[in-house]
């Protein structure tokens, strides 16, 4: 099982990663209290342990600024989480062939989520309750991958934390995702990051 971590913003947070061994290590470019710029990002990304590979985080972000991290080797793949259609992702692919993660925000409880996933040009889809939000959704909801697969793999993101990463992991998607639940005190957790990891890598 591969794991992600994300929302990193601090020299610590790098610190962090390198010692537990995730398989991707995030970079939110939208906003926010884990927010970081091109800059930050690209001093963190050099301090980072070859084998993570970094994901940048965006929301309806041009796509030249996307393109232009990616050919400055900051990110290795581009998570999107706003209304990206298919035409700005085969556009982004086009530019740079960035390997893309689309965002599927998961509906209600009793609506189905099968239909948002459809035949997608991106790379990965992930399913989450919404950005930054730190709740887990229904789970249940993603029952249709047993028998029907996304066309694509998957990561599961969203309220995920070590209270729930086994029944996470049980779900099989490819990725894990853990933001806020690698955290104390809106702050990356050593102890957090290096526990969550080794669930997901069965150590």
């Amino acid at each position: 099982m591969k794991i992600k971590i994300c929302g990193l913003f601090r020299d610590e947070d790098i610190e962090y990663v390198n010692e537990a061994g995730p398989d991707y290590a995030g970079f939110v470019f939208a906003g926010g209290r884990r927010g970081v710029d091109f800059k930050t990002a690209a001093r963190l990304r050099q301090s980072l342990a070859a084998g993570i590979e970094p994901v940048g985080v965006f929301v309806n972000a041009p796509i030249d600024e996307v393109a232009a991290l990616y050919a400055d080797g900051v990110i290795s793949l581009a998570q999107l989480h706003g209304g990206e259609d298919g035409a700005y992702i085969a556009s982004l692919k086009e530019r740079c062939g960035v390997r893309i993660i689309k965002t599927v925000l998961c509906p209600p409880q009793g609506m189905p989520v099968v239909p948002v996933c459809g035949e997608t040009a991106a790379d990965f889809l992930l399913f989450d309750s919404g950005s930054g939000s730190g709740k887990a959704f229904d789970w249940s909801l993603l029952d249709f991958t047993r028998k029907t697969p996304p066309p694509v793999r998957w990561f599961l993101a969203g309220g995920i934390n070590r209270d729930n990463i086994t029944t996470a992991i049980s779900l099989n998607p490819f990725c894990i995702d853990v933001s806020s639940g690698a955290e104390s005190g809106g702050l990356k957790d050593r102890a957090k990051i290096k526990e969550l990891v080794g669930i997901a890598c069965g150590n």
